[in-house]
């Protein structure tokens, strides 16, 4: 899955001159926590989060809530707006797990998408957890069951194999290297139209691996 298939397209953006309290009104009444601040032809000049619009508490312990907004109400976009330079970015082309290492990297909780400078996107924390969950199939029901294999494809494509000639669906499919035990993989399949008898019987006629999960996922 690349990042134009899960980010936010057409996000809400706002320009340098907005009054920071009208910034903290869009977010809270779209629930969001970032907005990309855009000049002409929406290109990304900074970015506001909810941090940025926080008051600092020695600040916040001398003013009452009339010099809160007052304070709120002076200030712009611009003015405390991270700026672009310092934003972490990504392209639509990248994949999701590329634009995830990014955001753990920098510990930050979004990504703008950007073509040539130009915001087209998007992409959120939220967002990423979402395609993890359509990766693994989580909308449909079925059986997910999670096997243990040395690595190489050998015995993976007998998984493979063993499911397909019986027919049955792969609806979401990931691996991962196995904990503590170097040299071993797990891969989770969602299978639909079965149940867990049935994929216990089939995945046991092939050799040397371990299902080490199963459940059905409703």
């Amino acid at each position: 899955m690349l990042v134009k298939d899960c980010m936010t397209r057409h996000p809400i953006m706002i320009s340098p001159e907005t009054p920071a309290a009208e910034a903290q009104k869009i977010m809270a009444e779209n629930q969001i926590r970032h907005l990309p601040v855009v000049g002409s032809g929406k290109r990304l000049l900074g970015l506001i989060t909810r941090q940025r619009l926080s008051l600092k508490p020695d600040e916040l312990g001398s003013l009452n809530i009339w010099e809160i907004s007052r304070r709120l109400s002076a200030m712009t976009a611009k003015k405390i707006m991270l700026k672009a330079e310092h934003v972490q970015t990504i392209i639509p082309d990248k994949t999701v797990e590329r634009a995830a290492r990014i955001m753990t990297d920098h510990k930050v909780g979004c990504l703008p998408v950007l073509e040539d400078g130009i915001v087209v996107g998007i992409l959120t924390e939220t967002d990423l957890l979402k395609s993890f969950q359509t990766m693994l199939g989580l909308p449909a029901d079925g059986v997910r069951v999670t096997v243990r294999m040395p690595g190489g494809v050998g015995i993976f494509k007998q998984v493979i194999v063993a499911i397909s000639e019986e027919g049955w669906p792969i609806l979401g499919l990931g691996s991962f290297p196995t904990r503590k035990q170097p040299g071993y993989w797990d891969s989770v399949f969602k299978i639909a139209g079965v149940n867990i008898d049935e994929v216990e019987a089939v995945i046991n006629q092939v050799p040397n691996q371990e299902i080490v999960d199963i459940r059905e996922v409703v």
